[in-house]
């Protein structure tokens, strides 16, 4: 038989595991709100 494919979100968050509005970018797997708290620490700015 066949392996089962995965659908869907299979991995979340790194710092909450929330699986909706993930930013993968660069390898960070941070969903957005949690990415809203942090980026400032990790040198993210925000010019408008």
């Amino acid at each position: 038989m066949k392996p089962k494919k995965k659908f869907g979100r299979s991995e979340g968050c790194k710092r909450c595991g929330r699986k909706r509005g993930i930013i993968r970018r660069y390898g960070m797997h941070l969903c957005r709100q949690c990415f809203r708290e942090i980026a400032p620490h990790i040198g993210f700015r925000k010019y408008s």
